[in-house]
């Protein structure tokens, strides 16, 4: 991957979506999930008026609040995300639409703002109408309870869970002209995650100003280097959406391309790596974190694909999982990537250690590299000695857990 260099952060921990200045968030349960003792909607409203940013899933199925938001963005201006977990609210036709919308009217009017300065996201299971009896009333709960101490932003991180065994969320200060600038984020999702994008649902405030356009780029630029390159199942989802509101409460306007743009392209950066990599270690029935680097390709792209292809391959995953190091199938998985290798020029290393060796495997130990692969984390290296181009992908094993959890997931 392109780096982008790095600034100096100072990283925040706890009620991370309102650490920015001007930001609030409001929770309740109102009854879309079973668990009594969760949450399942919230509101994160920005005191000011604000410029904002999205992008959704690719997916041609997409639910009826991406749908929506995809309209609502277009004018840049955003203060306020509601946000359901529990049900997707997706596959339920015009009355999905018509459900989606009503949220948006009732958090306006709680809110005292426009419903086109709101953004609209659920997640949950798919093809179940939304209980809008229960929701009104949640939406109106969440908006009573609106706050900004560190508990209102934890609470947020929660709000938004469904299979996810922990909360994920993170902010950064960086100094932009002598002024501290605070970037939060908060994100859910640990199936059905595939580039592009993943499938997640991910939040983010800053106290800087931007112009809409600006801001999309910025956060496109992070996207591409985080959350396009991690994958669990290789499943891409109907509910995909990162979204950012930017409402000059520090102060700081960015207006154009300069050093105070990179520096916060930076910390923005360190925002959605941060969380794209708790998504792959929270991977349903996620037991390792893996990532693997394709070095030396014709292309990026090319390294992509053969980067997502090894990512993607069951019988890779199945094997990190059992700790057994079968690089024969890393090999065979980047050889049907549908990219020209040359054999004798492909070399593969796992934590390090060489296995493979332009085109014949290695007198490695096998049991010293199977001790290795016992710890959490797992490194594989594929270079290809065919050119420069280089392309990283994170991803995780796959266990009897992650079936477990899948095959009962509607019970």
């Amino acid at each position: 991957m392109q780096e982008r260099g790095h600034c100096d952060v100072e990283v925040i921990t706890t009620g991370c979506v309102v650490a920015p200045k001007g930001f609030k968030a409001g929770t309740t349960y109102c009854g879309i999930k079973i668990a009594k003792d969760s949450l399942d909607l919230g509101i994160i409203f920005s005191e000011y008026p604000a410029t904002g940013a999205a992008l959704f899933t690719t997916n041609q199925i997409y639910a009826a609040p991406v749908g929506l938001s995809k309209k609502i963005i277009q004018k840049g201006c955003v203060r306020a995300f509601i946000i359901n977990s529990g049900n997707a609210n997706a596959c339920t036709g015009e009355q999905g639409y018509k459900d989606a919308g009503e949220m948006l009217r009732i958090a306006a009017k709680c809110l005292k703002i426009s419903a086109d300065e709101l953004l609209v996201a659920s997640t949950g299971i798919i093809g179940r109408p939304l209980p809008m009896d229960k929701i009104a009333v949640g939406i109106k709960t969440a908006a009573a309870s609106l706050g900004n101490a560190p508990e209102h932003g934890n609470a947020m991180a929660r709000a938004i869970m469904t299979t996810d065994t922990k909360q994920k969320d993170i902010a950064v200060k960086v100094k932009i002209s002598n002024k501290d600038v605070t970037i939060g984020g908060i994100t859910k999702g640990a199936g059905m995650i595939a580039p592009n994008l993943a499938t997640m649902l991910c939040f983010l405030t800053t106290d800087v100003s931007m112009p809409a356009l600006l801001l999309n780029e910025c956060l496109r630029n992070s996207a591409e280097s985080s959350f396009n390159r991690i994958t669990i199942d290789g499943h891409m989802s109907t509910n995909d959406t990162i979204a950012i509101i930017a409402n000059g409460a520090s102060g700081i306007n960015i207006s154009a391309k300069n050093n105070d743009f990179q520096v916060f392209q930076q910390g923005l950066d360190y925002v959605t790596n941060y969380l794209a990599k708790a998504i792959v270690m929270d991977g349903e029935g996620a037991t390792k974190f893996v990532q693997i680097d394709v070095v030396g390709a014709r292309s990026r792209s090319d390294a992509a694909k053969i980067a997502r292809s090894i990512a993607n391959s069951p019988l890779v995953k199945t094997a990190l999982n059992g700790e057994d190091p079968n690089w024969g199938r890393i090999v065979s998985a980047a050889g049907y990537a549908g990219v020209e290798l040359d054999e004798s020029k492909t070399t593969l290393y796992i934590n390090d250690i060489l296995i493979f060796a332009k085109g014949m495997p290695t007198q490695c130990d096998l049991t010293t590299l199977s001790t290795s692969m016992k710890g959490r984390n797992i490194m594989i290296r594929l270079e290809l000695g065919l050119s420069n181009y280089n392309d990283t992908v994170w991803t995780c094993d796959l266990s009897h857990e992650y079936v477990t959890i899948n095959a009962e997931y509607h019970t």
